[in-house]
């Protein structure tokens, strides 16, 4: 394993932004990651997934440590289901594909999310009417204080909308390593329940959809609306969907009788963060090299040399816009650093 210094992230955050790390190592098993992390233990440490979720505003002075465990195995199965265990290296979308191409049912409507297996349970990712924790079993990690192996179940992660234990009371102290998820290998829930996917399952007289072609339908979608990172760097959905009690939305929707929600419970609605952006007159508009995206609100870009801090002060702008007009907060769902 070798340290480097004053190391360039650029090509490891899907924004593209230029921040330095000042020392970086890439770890390629758990023992090596609980070696540095033994021989580290009294430096600042920094946990690097896939960095799809996170805009860098400064340089990190610390140790940057790169999760690039690889490896995918089925470790239990009957008639129905089949329990697989990815590490936590592993690209996301690859891995879904892959479990499509074995004909394992369940995560196909999250496909083309970026990111890596690891960071999946920390934001309980989530598409089309289906989440992470859907088909969740368990995932191993590592304290970064003493090396000790931990599983976490489906409970333990206390799983909510972009949510979990690891953004909360365990923030900072954890390292997933792997992570287990329980797939249909027959009678698959296909879930087409979102009124796009349905719309492009039709221009394809598809009726009965495969797992494939929901997973072909999700792609399409996709990058209909998003750009894609290694041409105009992004992270996503920068925001979250702001979920309202209903009492609150009424008199929010009394003044705005146009705007868009859905009902999440009893007492809940949410409303979708990307229709008030573009209310508020931002989609498509650009600030230097810091923007949102001409095709999705909800996605703020870097195009070409924009820094986190001008990327970072559009979202503040964006967030203090539509508090004023509609009364409404809305959260960063990307990690500010």
């Amino acid at each position: 394993m070798e340290i480097q210094t004053n190391f360039s992230l650029k090509n490891y955050n899907t924004f593209g932004i230029e921040a330095k790390a000042k020392q970086f190592i890439a770890v390629h098993s758990t023992a090596e990651l609980t070696a540095i992390l033994e021989q580290k233990k009294a430096e600042r440490k920094f946990i690097l997934g896939g960095g799809s979720n996170m805009l860098l505003t400064k340089d990190i002075d610390a140790l940057v440590v790169h999760i690039d465990l690889k490896g995918k195995r089925i470790v239990n199965e009957n008639e129905d289901y089949v329990w697989i265990e990815s590490q936590a290296g592993e690209n996301w979308h690859e891995f879904v594909l892959w479990t499509i191409d074995q004909n394992f049912g369940g995560l196909e409507n999250m496909s083309l999310i970026p990111g890596n297996v690891g960071t999946t349970p920390v934001q309980n990712i989530g598409a089309y009417g289906t989440e992470m924790k859907d088909t969740f079993v368990s995932c191993d990690a590592i304290t970064i204080a003493d090396q000790e192996l931990k599983t976490f179940t489906k409970e333990e992660c206390h799983f909510g909308y972009r949510e979990s234990v690891f953004k909360n009371e365990a923030k900072d102290k954890y390292i997933i390593t792997s992570v287990v998820f329980k797939l249909t290998k027959r009678d698959h829930k296909i879930n087409i329940s979102y009124g796009d996917i349905t719309t492009e399952l039709a221009k394809n007289n598809i009726s009965n959809p495969s797992l494939k072609e929901v997973s072909d339908a999700v792609i399409a979608i996709r990058k209909s609306k998003l750009p894609d990172p290694k041409e105009l760097g992004n992270s996503g959905s920068f925001f979250k969907n702001p979920i309202l009690l209903k009492s609150d939305f009424e008199k929010i929707h009394q003044q705005f009788p146009e705007m868009k929600y859905y009902d999440v419970s009893t007492t809940e609605v949410k409303v979708p963060a990307g229709w008030l952006i573009e209310q508020a007159g931002f989609k498509g508009k650009r600030f230097g090299d810091a923007g949102i995206h001409k095709n999705q609100a909800l996605v703020l870009v870097n195009y070409g040399n924009a820094t986190g801090q001008e990327i970072l002060t559009v979202s503040k702008l964006i967030q203090e816009t539509i508090f004023t007009t509609f009364g409404i907060h809305i959260e960063a769902e990307v990690n500010v650093i």
